[in-house]
């Protein structure tokens, strides 16, 4: 542990913890789009400014998401200086994005000047981020054209439906929409991929697409666990059930001596 000060009052925190995730942590506002703890940063959105001072250098504005905690650190969330960095910041991702309702939200709570123009995405990059890191499947990627960033799917075509992206996006530029036994993921008006559906073999419910599945047991033979079982296409609801049920039945007719465990304990 290290001692920072954060707007002159004194904390201990973990050092090399991302300052951001300690500023949140206790509760000290500062506003984000583009950081998630799950990834990388990417710096993108550029709202979480504040001014840092370590030991004897001069103080400077540092994105909160990318610096590291240190020792005698000292933190500034509110300035002009940072007012101005994070006005510039909102009025470049609100061209962008000018209906966004999350940058609106931002830009009341902190007094932030705000501006409108249409699409949707904020370039924050989660989307390709989670795609490449978490899931595996690299189907995103970003591409100039007309001279402005857009995410648009890989050549690859590596679009498992899987819906992540819709799901982290923070202003709902990807939508997922399910019709007519067909999975369609966009990014505004753009198609990223189309999927059939795959219906679970205990209630008939659409849950799926087949890449989704083929991709989740490709995940689990790769962990080579020795208890895999045979794969079934069952919802979420549905593999809980028979989970539960599986493990009524084996459950043991007696009770485990005293200080030992069942085979089925966790």
């Amino acid at each position: 542990m290290v001692t920072i000060t954060i707007n002159g009052k004194t904390h201990e925190a973990d050092e090399g913890r991302r300052l951001l995730m300690v500023l949140n942590e206790l509760g000290v506002k500062v506003p984000s789009l583009c950081f998630h703890h799950a990834l990388t940063p990417a710096a993108s959105c550029k709202l979480c400014v504040v001014e840092v001072q370590v030991n004897d250098d001069p103080p400077a504005i540092k994105l909160s998401c990318a610096i590291k905690v240190k020792d005698g650190m000292n933190v500034v969330t509110e300035s002009a200086m940072i007012h101005q960095q994070r006005n510039r910041a909102i009025g470049n991702l609100l061209s962008m994005a000018p209906q966004s309702e999350a940058l609106l939200k931002i830009g009341a709570e902190f007094g932030l000047t705000t501006g409108r123009v249409p699409d949707g995405c904020i370039r924050c990059r989660l989307c390709v981020r989670v795609c490449k890191e978490i899931i595996g499947a690299s189907a995103l990627v970003f591409r100039k054209i007309d001279g402005l960033n857009h995410v648009i799917p890989s050549e690859k075509g590596t679009c498992i439906g899987c819906g992540t992206c819709a799901n982290i996006c923070p202003t709902h530029a990807i939508q997922l929409s399910d019709k007519d036994n067909v999975r369609t993921m966009l990014v505004g008006d753009r198609i990223i991929a189309t999927h059939p559906l795959i219906r679970c073999e205990m209630c008939g419910k659409l849950f799926a697409t087949p890449k989704f599945l083929k991709h989740v047991e490709a995940k689990e033979k790769e962990t080579d666990h020795p208890d895999l079982k045979e794969q079934h296409n069952y919802c979420p609801v549905c593999a809980k059930l028979y989970a539960k049920k599986n493990q009524q039945l084996t459950a043991p007719l007696f009770s485990a001596p005293h200080g030992y465990n069942s085979i089925n304990d966790k």
